[in-house]
């Protein structure tokens, strides 16, 4: 079965403490609304370049949700880049990391970010 959820979702990041590494870490906590309906809690690791607008982050975030009506859990891995301001951000869904009614799950999520607001498209395909 192949499907879109969309929606919206709230998030806290706070850091988990990087001393004087030019690494920083932070913990997620995501509350997600509308097709995809639930909480995530994952880690982040940043670093920002003395270049104004360059950066780069990877995160590992995992989900507990109901999607299409099944629920279950599973994870997200992220990969993004700034180039001086010019954006770009991958969200794959680990495979073989869905449980429950959410095992086989595969898919790709895109994240719209707005001012005071952050919105969701989760591209997925789940077994029959």
């Amino acid at each position: 079965m192949e499907g879109e959820a969309s929606g919206t979702f709230d998030v806290k990041l706070a850091p988990l403490g990087a001393g004087d590494s030019p690494i920083g870490s932070m913990s997620i906590d995501k509350t997600f609304h509308g097709d995809l309906e639930g909480n995530s809690v994952g880690q982040m690791l940043t670093f920002r370049s003395g270049v104004e607008g360059s950066a780069g982050y990877v995160a590992m975030e995992r989900v507990t949700a109901t999607l299409a009506g099944k629920r279950g859990s599973f994870t997200l891995q992220h990969s993004g880049l700034m180039d001086k301001g010019a954006q770009s951000l991958a969200v794959v869904v680990v495979p073989d990391s869905g449980t429950e009614e959410l095992s086989g799950l595969t898919g790709t999520m895109n994240i719209i970010v707005s001012p005071g607001k952050h919105d969701y498209q989760l591209r997925y395909t789940l077994p029959a």
